[in-house]
């Protein structure tokens, strides 16, 4: 692949990753809220319980349970520097500039703090236990390395200690809201203080070793840090642009093996890193995808056709990976484009309970295509139980129009006389859908039976 070849691919998946980032992080708010809501029995509980709690409502093993109570941010580092440190660099650089500049330097500033904001909020809402209490929390001095220790703390006594000192910190400041100066104030205020003092005892038990990463792991970091920056980067190349520090200790052929060690494909020596939210929820990034580089039709016979379509030796990785992922389709590998440039790599799916469990799966977090997405539903419905009915063939005939419809109606100059479509029957033929009545006569049926 050549480098106008790799630009042009890595332009495609940032667009598709933005699309899917937004869709992925919307279902994980969505998760994360009904696990809160579900955990709020009124006490404070161990991790082990929690996991129970969850692997019980939602029926699901430990493994995936752990995913649903919220996932910690990584450490929030610009240029290996934390952003402490950086404002602080800033700050002082701020003063040797004048004019434009330096309200440049302010405003960028100012950008920097109010992500970092965003990112100790992430932290809080990340540490299911302690997100309840976050308003007396951010009363107490604690830094970024301290919501690690947090997050690290696991039983129950840990946490109830940390729980304690947090009300009572609470309790002597309400009661302290709107008194006067007196021996009472003073004596609230020594409390409140103490509170506080607990709150930074309950850290330091909290050892510092069990913060700290080992080499392996930094290393292992930055290298797939490297490869979702340089996407088909060659073991040579992760070499060359690691820091001096860790080149000196490594060389491309154990940078290889270690490789091995982390999800990333591998395509001819060519490494590539998925986004996480693949693996985090497949479905919300499969919809996005379909949004941007898929389609979703039917043909003449009215067999519905769904598929995804990537190019070039990317599109090849990338298409085995969702395939890997999604657990079903059939993959068309290395196929001539019309125009004879790049190879086209498909993932398709034609059988109708393969179309109607993607789609299903699939049709909360479309954005483009729902229209599409629910006509074929409607129709893979009406073909498994409803061919007899009086309605199924002219019912066909509309669902057939409306999906030319939703697949030219942004082309301007389509010739829908051709295809025997009239615009001024589009709201009709949408109005005439049999989902309701097909939801009525199987109820009925179920009444019956």
């Amino acid at each position: 692949m050549n480098a106008e070849e790799l630009k042009e691919t890595s332009e495609q998946f940032e667009e598709l990753s933005e699309l899917a980032e937004q869709e992925e992080e919307l279902v994980q708010d969505i998760e994360n809220e009904g696990v809160k809501e579900i955990l709020n029995k009124g006490y404070v509980m161990s991790e082990e319980e929690e996991l129970a709690i969850i692997c019980k409502e939602f029926q699901i093993n430990r493994s995936e349970a752990r995913k649903m109570l919220g996932s910690f941010p990584k450490e929030f580092t610009i240029q290996e520097q934390s952003i402490p440190e950086l404002v602080k660099k800033m700050r002082n650089t701020r003063r040797s500039l004048k004019g434009e500049q330096r309200d440049s330097m302010t405003k960028t500033i100012d950008v920097v703090i109010d992500s970092y904001s965003e990112y100790i909020s992430k932290c809080i809402y990340g540490i299911s236990w302690i997100s309840p209490y976050e308003k007396s929390l951010r009363k107490m001095r604690f830094s970024e390395r301290d919501l690690f220790r947090l997050n690290k703390m696991k039983t129950l006594d840990e946490r109830r200690e940390v729980i304690d000192a947090l009300c009572k910190y609470w309790e002597a400041e309400l009661e302290q809201k709107g008194m006067a100066y007196s021996s009472e104030y003073s004596q609230l205020s020594k409390q409140m203080s103490l509170a506080k003092r607990e709150f930074r005892s309950c850290l330091k038990k909290i050892k510092n070793q069990s913060l700290n990463k080992s080499k392996k792991e930094r290393q292992l970091e930055l290298i797939e840090d490297i490869i979702l920056k340089n996407q088909g980067i060659h073991a040579k190349g992760i070499h060359e642009k690691m820091p001096i520090d860790m080149f000196n200790l490594t060389n491309p052929n154990i940078i290889s093996k270690s490789i091995k060690k982390l999800n990333v494909s591998n395509h001819n020596g060519s490494y590539y890193v998925l986004p996480n939210m693949i693996k985090k929820n497949i479905w919300a990034y499969t919809a996005a995808f379909i949004d941007s580089d898929g389609y979703i039709t039917l043909d003449r016979n009215m067999n519905p056709r769904v598929g995804l379509v990537a190019t070039g030796e990317r599109g090849k990785v990338f298409m085995k990976e969702m395939h890997k992922s999604i657990g079903f389709g059939r993959m068309h590998l290395d196929q001539k484009s019309p125009q004879d440039t790049r190879l086209i790599n498909r993932l398709n799916f034609y059988s109708q309970a393969d179309v109607s469990e993607l789609l299903t799966k699939c049709l909360p977090h479309f954005r483009l295509k729902k229209g599409n997405a629910k006509l074929l539903l409607e129709l893979i419905r009406m073909k498994k139980s409803y061919k007899k009915a009086d309605w199924y063939k002219g019912r066909c005939d509309e669902i057939f129009k409306l999906m030319k419809w939703e697949n030219h109606k942004d082309h301007v100059g389509f010739d829908w006389l051709k295809e025997g479509i009239y615009l001024d029957n589009i709201q009709k033929y949408k109005d005439n859908c049999k989902m309701t009545i097909m939801d009525s006569l199987e109820n009925i049926g179920g009444i019956l039976a």
